[in-house]
C-alpha cells in the first residue's frame, strides 16, 4: 500500500519506510515517569530499540500527570529510536496544540499520534479544566493541513515543510459495533496514515471487524496495526475484562489465567497465540504491544513470536 501522495524519497520516519515498503511493522509504548528523571525512558528505550521499528510515548495517559510525551520523545530521539508523540486534546487548545507540532517536528520528531484523551475525573487531578478545543478526527485533520497546504488553522501560511506520519487510534469492539468502521473511515478521510487499535483480546470480533474494513477498501487507505497487551496477573485479566471501558477480553481467557500455575508464562503464552492469529488476517500491517508496566517481556514476545530481525530501512 502506498499512501496518496507518498514520495519514497522524502519519507522521514522509519515508522512510515517500513509500513510504506510493505514490512509487517512492530510498535511498542514507553510510560513517563511520574517524575523528571531522564534515565527512566532511557533505560526502557536501550531495552526496546532492537525489537521495535517505533516506540510511542503516552501523553498523561490516564489524566495522570507525567514527563512530557515530547521531553520524553527527544530523549528517545537522542539514542536513535524513531518515537512516536501521543498528543491528546485534553490539555490544548489549538494555538498550544499546532505550536507543539512546529516545535516537535523541528526536534526530529516525526510520528504524530491523535487522540481525544481521557477525562481528567479519571485522574490524579479530577477538578482540572479539561480544554477539548478540538476533538481527535479534528486534530488528525489539522495535522494535515499544516502538513499537506502549508496552513494554520487560521488560514495563514507556515513557513518551510513539515513532514510528519499521522497516526490515530481506533477501538473496534466499541458499541455500537457497526458503527465501528465508520468511525475508522471519518479518521480515514481526516487524514491519518496508520492506525493503533485498542487491544485485541476477542480476536473473532476483531476479524469481523477487520473483515468490514477491508469490504471498504480501507485497509488500502491506511496502515492497520492491531494492538496487544500480555497480560501478567489474574488481576490484571480481571480488571480489564469487568473495569476497562472498551476492552473485551473473553471469559475462557481469564478462565485460562485462573487456573495457571505459572500466570506469566500463561499470559504470554495467550499474547503469542493473538498474535498468531492477527498476522493471519488479511489487512493487518503490523501489530502495536502495550505492555503496561511490563516492558521487559516485549523482546520476549517479539524473538518468540518470530518477528526478529527487525528490518534497517
Amino acid at each position: 500500500m502506498k499512501r496518496k501522495g507518498y514520495n519514497p524519497m522524502k519519507a522521514g520516519t522509519n515508522l512510515e519506510k517500513i509500513l510504506e515498503s510493505g514490512r509487517f511493522a512492530v510498535t511498542a509504548e514507553v510510560g513517563p515517569p511520574r517524575g523528571a528523571v531522564a534515565s527512566v525512558v532511557q533505560r526502557k528505550g536501550e531495552l526496546l530499540k532492537p525489537f521495535c521499528d517505533a516506540l510511542n510515548v503516552t501523553d498523561n495517559q490516564t489524566a495522570i500527570v507525567r514527563m512530557s510525551s515530547k521531553s520524553a520523545c527527544i530523549l528517545l530521539k537522542q539514542l536513535g529510536i524513531d518515537p512516536v508523540m501521543q498528543m491528546v486534546c485534553r490539555d490544548r487548545n489549538r494555538i498550544a496544540i499546532q505550536s507543539d507540532i512546529l516545535g516537535a517536528v523541528a526536534l526530529g520528531i516525526g510520528n504524530i499520534l491523535c487522540l481525544s484523551g481521557d477525562y481528567p475525573s479519571f485522574g490524579d487531578h479530577p477538578t482540572a479544566k479539561a480544554v477539548f478545543d478540538l476533538d481527535s478526527v479534528q486534530l488528525i485533520r489539522l495535522v494535515r493541513q499544516m502538513r499537506d497546504e502549508h496552513k494554520f488553522l487560521s488560514g495563514e501560511k507556515i513557513s518551510g515543510d513539515l513532514p510528519v506520519f499521522i497516526g490515530a487510534v481506533e477501538n473496534p469492539f466499541a458499541d455500537p459495533f457497526e458503527y465501528r468502521v465508520r468511525r475508522l473511515a471519518r479518521k480515514v478521510k481526516a487524514g491519518a496514515d496508520f492506525i493503533q487499535t485498542q487491544a485485541v483480546f476477542n480476536v473473532t470480533k476483531f476479524a469481523k471487524w477487520m473483515e468490514m474494513v477491508t469490504e471498504r477498501g480501507l485497509d488500502k487507505e491506511i496502515h492497520i496495526l492491531a494492538g496487544v497487551i500480555p497480560v501478567r496477573s489474574v488481576g490484571m485479566a480481571r480488571h480489564m475484562r469487568d473495569n476497562v471501558p472498551g476492552v473485551n477480553v473473553p471469559d475462557e481467557i481469564v478462565t485460562r489465567m485462573e487456573d495457571a500455575k505459572d500466570t506469566k508464562s500463561e499470559g504470554l503464552a495467550i499474547c503469542l497465540e493473538i498474535i498468531e492469529q492477527i498476522k493471519e488476517i488479511p489487512g493487518i500491517h503490523g501489530i502495536h504491544i502495550m505492555a503496561v508496566g511490563w516492558e521487559d517481556i516485549v523482546p520476549t514476545i517479539i524473538e518468540k513470536a518470530g518477528l526478529l530481525p527487525r528490518p534497517l530501512i
